[in-house]
């Protein structure tokens, strides 16, 4: 028999109002693993993760995270657990070490921990030079860095990751990056939520993609890219004039009909072997001469593209923190 998921749900549902939010979730993820929850702006992802923090209560269907029930057994579900979002939950009058205390304290830590702690936690992130120091003195990166230092504060076994890097510029994604694989490679299993695909490609162990409140895939990232992605070939035309004409000829070999975008001959492909060759021929037969064609691999974009019809917009989820 499989081992005990870190966390599971069971027909999840939601509704606000007329809206339904989760209309049936089912999800496992196994302990000391990335899960990463992908969808759209108002697919349900936050909602998701505040009915497994204890925050919501689900209207249909069960969740249980560490074997515990989030509804029955809340308050020993937030014994176990971590929770970072989108905006630095940390206050920017206390000092990081201060915020980092004040949370062991919160936590029952005796006062002497919790200060042993805080200062193992600013070490871990890289935040020793800054932690006395006023928060409001710290950039984006090293507050949303203190902010997940504060999640950690207790040790949590589950860390639940709502858009944590959302607004960081690149440098502080991968820092932040770094300290997630760093944990995971401890033992925590994290569930993080995410609209940046490429931050999901690196990190996630499996990846569910969420649409209207409904689970609409699930995989690794490369079976959901051989599954949904698909290769094509990228024909540049030395004349783009041309543009039609080569579609018609090489619909026969497309798995899905050819596009023209931004001058280009876009061909879907189901196989990649001699693809090339018999497109060249084909444009040869019809008189097309050809400036430059390539295979594209498709990519977690590809994927969220074909499975939602839109492309992924790293922004707050406007519509979830109306309702939550």
């Amino acid at each position: 028999m499989p081992a005990e998921a870190a966390v599971e749900t069971s027909r999840l549902r939601k509704r606000y109002g007329a809206v339904q939010a989760l209309r049936g979730v089912d999800l496992r993820i196994e302990a000391g693993s990335v899960f990463g929850l992908l969808g759209p702006n108002g697919a349900g992802k936050t909602t998701a993760v505040r009915i497994l923090t204890t925050l919501l209560r689900p209207d249909e269907g069960s969740a249980r995270v560490m074997g515990f029930d989030v509804v029955r057994d809340a308050a020993k579900v937030r014994q176990e657990i971590g929770l970072a979002g989108q905006y630095a939950a940390v206050d920017e009058n206390l000092t990081g070490a201060e915020n980092l205390e004040m949370v062991g304290r919160l936590y029952h830590l005796p006062r002497g921990d919790s200060r042993a702690r805080a200062r193992e936690l600013l070490a871990s992130f890289d935040l020793v030079a800054a932690g006395d120091r006023l928060v409001r003195t710290y950039s984006g990166g090293m507050r949303r860095r203190l902010d997940l230092a504060a999640a950690l504060v207790a040790r949590p076994p589950v860390l639940f990751l709502d858009e944590p890097t959302t607004g960081l510029d690149i440098r502080s994604r991968i820092g932040l990056w770094d300290a997630i694989e760093a944990l995971v490679s401890e033992g925590t299993t994290v569930l993080l939520t995410t609209q940046y695909l490429d931050e999901a490609d690196r990190l996630a162990d499996r990846i569910a993609v969420i649409d209207q409140g409904l689970v609409i895939a699930e995989g690794t990232s490369e079976q959901l890219k051989a599954k949904f992605g698909g290769e094509r070939l990228e024909i540049h035309l030395c004349d783009s004039g041309y543009g039609e004409q080569a579609v018609v000829a090489l619909s026969p070999i497309a798995s899905d009909r050819p596009f023209l975008e931004d001058g280009t001959v876009r061909v879907p492909v189901a196989e990649r072997r001699g693809t090339i060759a018999s497109a060249v021929r084909r444009l040869d037969d019809a008189g097309i001469a050809i400036d430059d064609i390539s295979v594209s691999t498709p990519t977690l974009d590809d994927v969220f593209l074909n499975l939602t019809g839109r492309p992924a917009e790293p922004a707050p989820d406007e519509a979830e923190a109306q309702a939550g």
